[in-house]
């Protein structure tokens, strides 16, 4: 690994000379010892093995973290994963660093002493305390310090949250929630943002986090006028919902939820957020005993023009959220007449098929196969789903391969406009079986 010197322009871009004694052509070649056997790039926090060999510490984690269990150098099996600092080793090269400062070479910074486990575990006691006794400051000075920390690094990151810092963070959000949401409300809110880096929060977190309490008071903070208070409060409820379902029950126990989420996607905070707030609709629109009057509530709303909205220019991901809703929306009949009565509909779905991902097109499936295989509205949407090349599409589909459940609903689908094809102006009973044959 070496270092080029070369002119550096001045004020006014005027030029310099190169230092006395050093040519500008000069390489500066790093000292074998400085490198990370793995990288070989100047180490920034040497770190050494059982085996004695040193790593920076970037390098190493990669590779342990990769499954491996040997030392990279010697081959040997590790007897432990310590790493301990090479604070010798590290000290020569800031000098050296220093030394040749004229080269352009910047001196590493004094690596922070990454968090262990047990300094974890021990927060997560004192966190729980404090929050038995209501002792707000404490509990803030906590949170605080384990965001820092995680701030710090991304292996702190994984450390904390692997060592049950989620369950902590849960714990002390019902406590304050249960004393004064208004009172505690700064807390609150820093414990709701630590929150959204925290899961999986394990079965005693998510306890702690969905009920009737922290529910309430999420949904507290989904009509604050502060962004990022609303974006954190659906970012943590979609990832509660992701990892234990049942909790949408309790959210609907929440007087005017729907509303809330409804305002969400109205009034856009960020393409992430609209995602998540998209995903809690979905679900919620997904429960058996209550879906119809769920359903009916978001489409009298306004939900669908909104959805249609998003899929015109939204994002992969953003789209896939968005084609779920409207899937589960089209189950209610009322729902199936809302989204037909937009010019937009038909036209979007036949686009998205094919067009943004697996799971896109098989929502856009399901979605067009309500439309015209339920309801009254059935002919003038296959006319128009055929007029705009869907016949083609479905065929497509078929032949590159789907689930048995979208398979079928493509066979009905194209088996009903066959049925059709005397009333359709528009279709060539030919085209559909040419272009197949031209695909294969």
């Amino acid at each position: 690994m070496t270092f080029l010197w070369r002119r550096r322009g001045g004020r006014g871009g005027g030029k310099r000379g190169a230092p006395e004694g050093i040519k500008p052509s000069m390489e500066l070649t790093v000292p074998t010892h400085f490198r990370c056997p793995i990288s070989l790039d100047l180490m920034k926090d040497p770190v050494s093995l059982s085996t004695g060999i040193t790593y920076d510490r970037e390098s190493i984690e990669k590779w342990m973290d990769a499954g491996n269990f040997t030392c990279p150098v010697t081959n040997q099996v590790l007897r432990n994963f310590d790493q301990i600092p090479n604070h010798a080793l590290r000290k020569m090269i800031q000098d050296w660093c220093v030394e040749h400062k004229s080269f352009g070479v910047e001196r590493i910074p004094t690596p922070r002493v990454p968090i262990t486990p047990y300094e974890v575990s021990e927060v997560c006691v004192r966190m729980s305390a404090a929050a038995r006794d209501g002792d707000e400051k404490k509990c803030q000075e906590l949170v605080v310090k384990i965001k820092n920390s995680a701030k710090e690094s991304e292996r702190n990151k994984r450390c904390i949250v692997g060592n049950g810092i989620g369950a902590a963070f849960a714990d002390t959000f019902e406590s304050f929630a249960h004393l004064s949401v208004e009172k505690h409300a700064n807390l609150l809110k820093e414990t709701l943002f630590a929150l959204t880096w925290s899961f999986p929060l394990g079965e005693e977190g998510v306890s702690k986090l969905k009920s009737a309490v922290s529910l309430r008071c999420m949904a507290w903070f989904l009509k604050e006028e502060d962004l990022s208070s609303r974006q954190n409060a659906v970012f943590v409820l979609k990832e509660l919902i992701l990892e234990d379902q049942g909790c949408v029950d309790g959210l609907m126990e929440v007087e005017g939820i729907e509303e809330t989420l409804f305002r969400i996607v109205k009034v856009p905070i960020c393409p992430k957020a609209t995602q998540a707030c998209l995903m809690v609709i979905h679900h919620m629109m997904l429960l058996q005993e209550r879906s119809p009057m769920i359903t009916l509530r978001f489409v009298q709303m306004g939900l669908i023009p909104l959805i249609l909205d998003i899929l015109v220019d939204g994002n992969k991901s953003v789209c896939e959220k968005a084609l779920g809703a409207l899937d589960s929306v089209c189950n209610l009949e009322e729902g199936r007449e809302s989204a037909y009565t937009n010019a937009l509909t038909v036209p979007l779905l036949v686009k998205k098929i094919l067009r943004v991902s697996d799971t896109a097109t098989t929502l856009s499936i399901s979605t067009l196969w309500k439309l015209i295989s339920l309801g009254e509205i059935s002919e003038n949407a296959l006319v128009e789903a055929v007029e705009l090349g869907a016949f083609q599409k479905l065929l497509v589909v078929l032949q590159v391969g789907c689930g048995e459940r979208t398979k079928e609903k493509v066979t009905e689908l194209l088996k009903l406009m066959n049925l059709y094809r005397d009333k359709l102006d528009c279709f060539d009973s030919s085209l559909g079986f040419k272009y197949l044959k031209r695909s294969t």
